[in-house]
C-alpha cells in the first residue's frame, strides 16, 4: 500500500514539473518585454494640478555608477564651500564681523580617511625625479607664474641648474636678499604670511581668529622631567605655570603660514638654546588659511616637530607643522629625525634630547642661523615667555618676510 501510494505522488510531481516550468518561462519572458519597453521610453514632462513633474527613462537609472556619483556630490559640496567663501569675503568688505563655521566631527574624519600620508610621500618621490634638461624651464616656468615666485632673489636664477623639483623647492636665497633685523629680539624665521599673534590665555592658542586649539596638545604632555627642559605638570594652569620660569613674564604666540611661492627655509628667530625635540607622527591635512578657519585644532592633527629650549628670557619652542605634499621636515643638526614614515600609531610621539654628558647645555642658534626646510610650504609657530612689555610689531594677515621683525621689548 506504501508503494502505490508513493507511484501515485511521483506521478503527481512529473505532471505538475512542465506545467511549472512553463509557467516560469512565461514570467521571464514578459518581464523581460516589459524592461526592454521601459528602456525605450522617452524622457519626457507630464502636468498634474500642483506642478510639473519630470520624468526620466529607466535606462538612466541602470547607467547610474558610483564613481560620477561620488564626483557630482563632490564636485557640488566643493561648490558650495567656494560660496561660502566668497559670501563671508563680501560680508568682510563690509565690515561685518562672520563667527567661523567649523568642520564637524565626520568631516574631519573624512578627510583624515583620504591617504594625505600615502600621496605627500608619491609626491616627494616625484620631486626627485630628474628632469630632462630641455623640460626644465618650461616645467619651473609655469611653477613660478602659477605661485608668484621671484627668482631675482635667488642664488642661482638659472632654472636649467635645477635637476629636479625637489632642489628647486630648497632654492638658496641671495646673502643680500633677506637682511636680519638687528634692532628687535624677535625676526620672521621664513617668509610667510602672520595668521595670528598675541598672549596665550587659559592654555588656549589661536590658530586663526576665532579659532583655538590647546596648548597641551600642541606641545605634548609633560611625561619626562628628566628629558625635557621643564617638570610635568598635571592641570592646563600648572602647565602654563611650568613654561614660564620667570615671575613677571607672559606666554606669546606667533603663527606664520607658508605658500607654495615661498621660500621654504627657516632659520632661527631669535638667539637660543635647543634642548628638546619632540615628534609627532599625525595627518597631513592642508593648513592654509581657509583650513585653519575650519578645523579646530587643526596643528594638533598633523604631524609637527617641535623644538624647545630656553633664550634670554626663559622659555622658548619652534614647532614645524607638516600639510598635505609635505610630510618632509628636516632640521639640519638632527640627523635621527624621520618624518612621514609609512606606519605610526596614532596618537604617538617619540622625544630626543640634545642634552648630554658631553653637551650639557644643547644645541647653540644665532639669529638669522640656518635650521630647517620644509619640501614644499607649510606652517611655523612659535611660543615663547617674554616680559609683559613685549610688544609685537606685526598686523594679522600681513606677508613677511623671513628677517624681519616680529617683536621686541
Amino acid at each position: 500500500m506504501a508503494a502505490s501510494v508513493g507511484h501515485r505522488y511521483l506521478r503527481l510531481l512529473h505532471g505538475v514539473a512542465p506545467w511549472r516550468n512553463s509557467l516560469l518561462h512565461c514570467e521571464n519572458t514578459a518581464l523581460s518585454h516589459f524592461l526592454q519597453s521601459l528602456r525605450k521610453l522617452p524622457f519626457r514632462a507630464f502636468s498634474t494640478n500642483a506642478r510639473k513633474v519630470h520624468t526620466a527613462p529607466a535606462r538612466t537609472l541602470f547607467l547610474l555608477r558610483p564613481l560620477p556619483f561620488l564626483f557630482a556630490t563632490g564636485g557640488g559640496y566643493a561648490g558650495y564651500r567656494e560660496y561660502e567663501k566668497y559670501r563671508e569675503r563680501e560680508l568682510e568688505k563690509l565690515g561685518l564681523e562672520i563667527p567661523p563655521k567649523l568642520a564637524g566631527h565626520w568631516e574631519v574624519a573624512l578627510y583624515k580617511s583620504v591617504p594625505t600620508r600615502l600621496l605627500s610621500r608619491a609626491w616627494g618621490r616625484l620631486n626627485q625625479v630628474e628632469l630632462p634638461h630641455w623640460l626644465r624651464r618650461p616645467v619651473y616656468s609655469l611653477y613660478i607664474w602659477t605661485f608668484g615666485v621671484n627668482m631675482k632673489e635667488a642664488a642661482v636664477e638659472d632654472l636649467h641648474h635645477y635637476r629636479n623639483l625637489s632642489e628647486f623647492f630648497r632654492r638658496k636665497l641671495k646673502p643680500q636678499a633677506r637682511p636680519v633685523c638687528g634692532l628687535h629680539s624677535v625676526i620672521s624665521p621664513s617668509d610667510g604670511k602672520i595668521l595670528n599673534f598675541g598672549q596665550v590665555k587659559n592654555c588656549e592658542v589661536e590658530q586663526v581668529k576665532g579659532v583655538t586649539y590647546s596648548l597641551e596638545s600642541f606641545l605634548g604632555p609633560r611625561t619626562s622631567a628628566e628629558d625635557l627642559p621643564f617638570p610635568p605638570a598635571t592641570s592646563c594652569s600648572s602647565f602654563r605655570n611650568q613654561l614660564v620660569t620667570r615671575e613677571g613674564n607672559e606666554l606669546y604666540h606667533c603663527v606664520i603660514y607658508l605658500a607654495p611661492g615661498d621660500y621654504h627655509c627657516f632659520h632661527s628667530p631669535t638667539d637660543w638654546t635647543v634642548s628638546h625635540r619632540r615628534h609627532f607622527p599625525g595627518s597631513l591635512m592642508s593648513v592654509n588659511p581657509g583650513m585653519a578657519r575650519w578645523i579646530k585644532e587643526l596643528f594638533c592633527h598633523n604631524e609637527r616637530v617641535v623644538l624647545t629650549g630656553d633664550w634670554k628670557h626663559g622659555f622658548f619652542s619652534l614647532t614645524a607643522v607638516g600639510a598635505t605634499n609635505v610630510g618632509s621636515i628636516r632640521i639640519y643638526f638632527d640627523r635621527d629625525l624621520h618624518t612621514n614614515s609609512p606606519r605610526y600609531s596614532k596618537g604617538s610621539y617619540n622625544d630626543f634630547s640634545f642634552v648630554t654628558h658631553a653637551n650639557k647645555e644643547g644645541i647653540p642658534m644665532r639669529k638669522g642661523e640656518h635650521l630647517g626646510e620644509f619640501n614644499l610650504g607649510s606652517t611655523i609657530v612659535l611660543i615663547f615667555e617674554a616680559p609683559k612689555d613685549f610688544n609685537f610689531k606685526l598686523k594679522a594677515g600681513q606677508k613677511i618676510r623671513f628677517g624681519e621683525a616680529l617683536g621686541s621689548l
